[in-house]
């Protein structure tokens, strides 16, 4: 949010249908809400981040970033393997249950900062060694 506060997810129902959203704290707690963003749609605001997290994960500053983390905690991997492991997670996402989905992006955002202009996705680097590390595991047993 453009005044730093929270949003929280929220739904309503009409009649037979439920209507996903988040909306901020001020707006839930009673308050005036100051922003020019109150309530934004879940599934709006969900899929921008899923595609983001898509195209951060293939970048070549996450891929280093993430080797240069990864290097203190996983003895001998090398850039190319943790290229190799996030790349595969691409093919990979379609194919994994929801919970398994919000677990990953959990372990990975920080947050997501929404403003008129869009949203910008903060990323855990700690969650991007964790990832590449059981990715990799993964692989080492598939092997």
């Amino acid at each position: 949010m453009p005044c730093g506060r929270a949003m929280s997810p929220t739904h309503t129902r009409r009649g037979q249908k439920l209507y996903c959203y988040y909306v901020s704290q001020s707006v839930i707690k009673g308050g005036r809400d100051t922003t020019t963003i109150s309530r934004v749609p879940a599934a709006e605001i969900e899929r921008a981040v899923i595609d983001q997290l898509r195209i951060l994960l293939r970048s070549p500053e996450i891929v280093v970033a993430t080797w240069r983390a990864a290097r203190k905690d996983i003895e001998g991997i090398t850039e190319t393997e943790v290229c190799d492991v996030l790349e595969r997670l691409e093919p990979l996402w379609d194919e994994l249950f929801p919970t398994e989905q919000t677990r990953i992006v959990r372990v990975l955002v920080e947050r997501v900062d929404i403003s008129a202009d869009g949203a910008n996705i903060v990323l855990r680097a700690a969650g991007l060694v964790s990832l590449a590390a059981d990715l990799q595991a993964v692989e080492r047993r598939a092997a």
